[in-house]
């Protein structure tokens, strides 16, 4: 792990790229609800981050923070250490993985870079978590990812399913019921015009499965 940055560090870190992804920048409203804080806590400690040396944030008042080349690398290392001790208690034992989630978020910031390169060899350098979720890669670059929201699919399109996002057990547990899973084969059959519910198949069952908004738009998918 990178010398001389804070659990606390890291998780903001995180945060910022996770959101970032979304919007393009991390506002103080939002890492504020993601990391049950108050606004004005996570106001000072971006200010810190913007003045560290090397600064790990940019960040301006009402435009939010987005990381530095130093942040955004940081960030990647705890995603990566993260992703990989979920796939290790996967694999090797016998999570399942909606109980994956809480654990690696304990034992991402502790692990040694001796330890993450000997999970890695172990599993044999996977690219994608139990979740689908993309592994940063040893020199902590982020592999591009083309997979598309369900959400995005309009009736008749056929598709893959790539990632799931891995933060709800809850929702984990509800997707697994319903056979949602990375590698399952999809088919929209309809699409309310008002509420966005999608009408699907999932493999070869052919009864119909309607599914709403916040599972369209935390599943990932490769279109066929």
């Amino acid at each position: 792990m990178s010398e001389n940055i804070t659990q606390t560090t890291q998780d903001y870190l995180k945060s910022i790229y996770e959101l970032s992804q979304n919007d393009g920048s991390a506002s103080t409203n939002a890492l504020a609800t993601r990391l049950g804080l108050t606004p004005a806590s996570v106001t000072g400690m971006l200010q810190r981050l913007a003045n560290s040396n090397p600064p790990l944030v940019d960040y301006h008042k009402h435009r939010g923070a987005t990381l530095t080349p130093a942040g955004n690398r940081a960030a990647l290392e705890v995603i990566r250490h993260h992703r990989l001790i979920e796939t290790y208690l996967v694999e090797t034992l016998g999570y399942s993985w909606d109980q994956v989630h809480e654990e690696a978020e304990r034992l991402e910031h502790v692990i040694s870079e001796d330890f993450e390169a000997r999970i890695a060899a172990l599993l044999g350098n996977p690219a994608r978590d139990p979740h689908g979720e993309l592994i940063p890669t040893v020199d902590l670059t982020m592999p591009p990812d083309p997979a598309k929201p369900l959400q995005e699919m309009i009736p008749g399109q056929k598709a893959s399913i790539v990632r799931v996002r891995a933060d709800d057990t809850a929702l984990l547990r509800h997707l697994d019921s319903l056979g949602l899973i990375p590698g399952a084969n999809i088919e929209v059959t309809e699409r309310s015009p008002f509420d966005n519910n999608i009408s699907l198949r999932v493999g070869q069952n052919e009864n119909k499965l309607v599914v709403g908004t916040i599972i369209s738009k935390s599943i990932f998918v490769k279109i066929q």
